[in-house]
């Protein structure tokens, strides 16, 4: 692989941002933070990003308009759900909606690793 995988992760949760940033950049990853949905939409164009997380509950928008706007300004673009309020409810809605994985709230970093890489893998075996 040549440059390092860019990641976008979207949580109003600044502290969660920071532990994600720091465990991806450990495997490699380049890794870019909004601490809001509006803050995401901005930086989401096509190409800027090989997978993009997004929490699910932010108070200006949620992570289903941003996997909403992912799929029309950068269709390519996977993007993974995580959520502290998990439900099979929600978890259904955001995989019939396009979100390429959903991840529950606590998790070990070398999960959300996983689903990147499954995610990344499948994005260049399409390109």
């Amino acid at each position: 692989m040549g440059d390092a995988p860019r990641i976008l992760v979207v949580d109003d949760e600044p502290i969660v941002g920071k532990r994600l940033t720091q465990a991806l950049e450990k495997k490699g990853y380049t890794v870019e933070v909004a601490l809001s949905g509006r803050e995401a939409v901005e930086k989401i164009v096509p190409g800027a990003f090989d997978a993009i997380v997004t929490d699910i509950r932010m108070d200006d928008m949620d992570g289903i308009e941003v996997l909403a706007h992912t799929q029309q300004h950068a269709p390519t673009t996977p993007v993974i759900i995580i959520t502290g309020y998990a439900t099979i409810e929600l978890a259904r809605e955001a995989l019939a909606r396009g979100a390429f994985d959903f991840i529950a709230k606590p998790f070990k970093p070398n999960t959300l690793i996983e689903v990147l890489r499954r995610a990344i893998s499948e994005r260049e075996m399409q390109s």
